[in-house]
């Protein structure tokens, strides 16, 4: 098994996951059972989406073609540095 994606959380490597195998391409998170041993702690690398070495070319058109968009920009929350709490 070779690694096709680094997943940032899990509902990625899912969403990964769930589109490999729609593409009939057979699929192994590395390092979910891990999650549950360290909580919500965002650990990069930890888990990697694998498929076998010879459905690697396949696997990464699908990943490079999957459209996750782009973060969200940071909301104007309006606040003023001049202001002191009161």
């Amino acid at each position: 098994m070779i690694p096709v994606y680094d997943a940032a959380n899990l509902i990625d490597a899912h969403l990964v996951r769930h589109a490999l195998e729609d593409a009939g391409i057979p699929v192994f998170i590395r390092g979910e059972a891990l999650m549950g041993g360290i909580g919500e702690l965002p650990l990069h690398g930890m888990l990697q989406v694998c498929v076998p070495d010879a459905a690697w070319p396949e696997a990464d058109a699908v990943v490079r073609a999957l459209d996750f968009g782009s973060p969200p920009e940071a909301p104007e929350l309006g606040w003023d540095p001049g202001l002191q709490p009161g």
